[in-house]
């Protein structure tokens, strides 16, 4: 097979040395047996343009070898060979003009100038031929029949980059096969061979004309409001609508490819708005430093582990009860799963003995904590084991950091500590004085960081009405009027990360997450996307849920003095009383109520109407 590989090339080669040679000839020659004809020379001006041609292909031929022109320097028809071609073409034809004057013009002079341009034509021409036939069959594989054609929705560099990977890719299951794009000045341009169309508002009518029933919208930087709109459009013309990533969420930023494109998701409606991370404020802390993260194996810790591997840190410790969940993320992380590795701890953090091992044994510099109970209407139920988790085991963390002189500590937070309610938000609004009391002794910055739902994490209203559908509904949904706040994993952990890197001792940084969103409306569009008839019930709010939930409580001020989607806000300390008070082994009523009232001390401002004779009745 090599040796028959080898042949094919050596006969390409041999071709278009002949064809090159042969070009020559015909340029001088049908330039002066024009001459010839119209009586403007005679016989022998044809005979010197001919030996002129046949010298003249030779040296082009000659001079083309250290060059290798015709050995695949440059791909045939590049722009790199065009400019080779006409390089050497200018060379052989001054050196022949001046050859000619020197001999006494044997030839026309005319035939000297105008017979090296009719060659350059032939040259150029037929290699600019052999690309466009070689672009046409890579937009035309002998495949084509197989593949569906699809209309692609923007005519910028995404959708450039993605109509060269799909043309070069055999295994892609469609053929582009038209562009629309909203700029005019691209009307009616050609990339590799498929024709801009339309405007982008006009896709569907483009799409039926061409008979594509898939549009790939490749559009990196849409928003959301673009994405809703195509859809809707994409659903009454009965087009299925596929898209690509934010450029955040790319794999490649520099390159769109195939494998990106995916369907339409309904974190694409829910908002793209662009987090501009300070890679090297981050590198500076986490680039060469011992890492350790507690709750590793969840959704964000493990997203968290994700990303801190890529700043390069000198070892990067997870941590997590749950030893599949550590399995898991050493798998997404290393590509293998090595469960003996010293990376991985599993270790309950309200076990105070095994949790200072641990911290002794690795001496880590940054700490970021993610273990948590964080399930509402579970802890509602359940206060006393959200005592020993998100207050007791924050605290065990919190003493194994000081003791090991831990230079930076984040605490994850969530939106409900903000104005709490419930014994999800009572719990974590003492996390967070927590952290803050260890950070006003502690040799280096404790803060906490505060956020709402995050989409895609396990037990999201995404995963469980995505569940409901999938067993033919209805999807529940406490409210028509309930909203909350949403953030990706990814959005939510480049905060958290940039936050790490900004904050100060004892603050709470709390994440900006846009506008609130209709849970209702989310439901729906989940519906819509399946294309299900599936109901929508009802259910009423549960204990301890709001109708709409908060990021800063009484007092709090809206101050984002180091990062525009980043608020400061300073939290009281949590006594050194609370924990002693709090026994999470008694009544749940005695439990709640202790937490509740624990929870107000640190209030900046006492909530409006909160009426303490409730405490234990909630």
């Amino acid at each position: 097979m090599r040796d028959i590989l080898v042949r094919a090339r050596r006969g390409r080669v041999y071709l278009l040395v002949a064809y090159d040679f042969l070009c020559w000839v015909a340029g001088f020659v049908s330039m002066a047996a024009v001459q010839v004809a119209v009586g403007y020379s005679d016989v022998q001006n044809l005979g010197a343009a001919t030996a002129a041609g046949v010298l003249c292909g030779l040296g082009f031929v000659v001079l083309g070898l250290p060059l290798h022109l015709h050995h695949g320097r440059a791909k045939i028809g590049s722009f790199y060979d065009a400019v080779l071609v006409a390089g050497l073409a200018a060379v052989v034809a001054a050196l022949t003009m001046i050859v000619n004057v020197l001999l006494g013009s044997p030839m026309r002079v005319s035939v000297t100038v105008i017979g090296p341009c009719v060659t350059f034509a032939l040259l150029l021409g037929a290699r600019a031929a052999y690309r466009m036939m070689r672009e046409w069959i890579e937009v035309h594989p002998p495949n084509t029949r197989a593949r569906r054609p699809v209309v692609v929705i923007g005519a910028g560099l995404g959708g450039t980059q993605l109509i060269q990977s799909m043309v070069r890719d055999p295994e892609c299951p469609w053929e582009p096969v038209a562009l629309v794009d909203d700029d005019p000045a691209k009307r009616h341009r050609r990339l590799n061979g498929v024709p801009v169309m339309g405007l982008a508002t006009d896709f569907a009518n483009v799409a039926h004309s061409v008979g594509a029933r898939t549009v790939i919208m490749a559009v990196p930087s849409a928003t959301s409001e673009l994405v809703r709109t195509f859809n809707r459009q994409a659903v009454q013309h009965g087009l299925e609508l596929k898209v690509v990533p934010s450029t955040a969420d790319l794999t490649n930023p520099a390159q769109l490819q195939m494998k990106d494109v995916r369907d339409i998701e309904v974190t694409d409606f829910l908002g793209r708005k662009p987090i501009e991370t300070d890679v090297h404020e981050i590198a500076g802390y986490l680039a060469h430093q011992r890492v350790l993260v507690t709750g590793a194996g969840g959704s964000i810790g493990s997203e968290l582990c994700r990303q801190i591997a890529q700043f390069g840190p000198e070892r990067l410790v997870m941590l997590d009860r749950d030893e599949s969940a550590l399995h898991a993320v050493q798998l997404s992380i290393d590509g293998r799963a090595l469960t003996n590795s010293d990376d991985l701890e599993l270790v309950d953090i309200r076990d105070a003995a095994r949790v200072h091992a641990v911290f002794q044994r690795h001496r880590p510099d940054v700490v970021f904590h993610a273990a948590a109970l964080k399930h509402l209407p579970l802890l509602e139920g359940a206060p006393g084991e959200a005592v020993k988790t998100n207050v007791r085991g924050t605290q065990v963390v919190l003493d194994a950091a000081r003791a090991c002189h831990v230079v930076r500590f984040v605490n994850i937070s969530t939106d409900k500590a903000a104005s709490p309610c419930s014994v999800l938000g009572w719990s974590k609004r003492i996390s967070e004085g927590l952290t803050a009391a260890a950070g006003a002794v502690a040799d280096g910055d404790y803060l906490s960081v505060r956020f709402g739902n995050v989409l895609g994490s396990r037990g999201s209203v995404l995963t469980t009405f995505t569940a409901q559908i999938a067993q033919g509904g209805p999807v529940t949904v406490t409210d028509p009027r309930v909203t909350r706040f949403f953030m990706t994993i990814r959005e939510a952990v480049q905060l958290v990360i940039q936050a790490g890197a900004i904050g100060g001792g004892g603050d709470v940084l709390v994440l900006d997450m846009g506008d609130p969103v209709s849970i209702a409306d989310v439901a729906q569009q989940l519906i819509e996307l399946s294309g299900k008839p599936v109901d929508i019930v009802y259910t009423g709010l549960r204990p301890g849920e709001k109708m709409h939930e908060e990021v800063f409580g009484p007092g709090e001020v809206d101050l984002r003095p180091r990062h525009e989607l980043i608020s400061h806000v300073p939290v009281p300390a949590c006594p050194d009383d609370v924990l002693r008070d709090l026994d999470p082994d008694a009544d749940e009523w005695v439990v709640r109520a202790g937490l509740r009232a624990a929870a107000e001390r640190m209030l900046t401002v006492p909530q409006d109407g909160y009426d303490t004779a409730d405490v234990g009745r909630t």
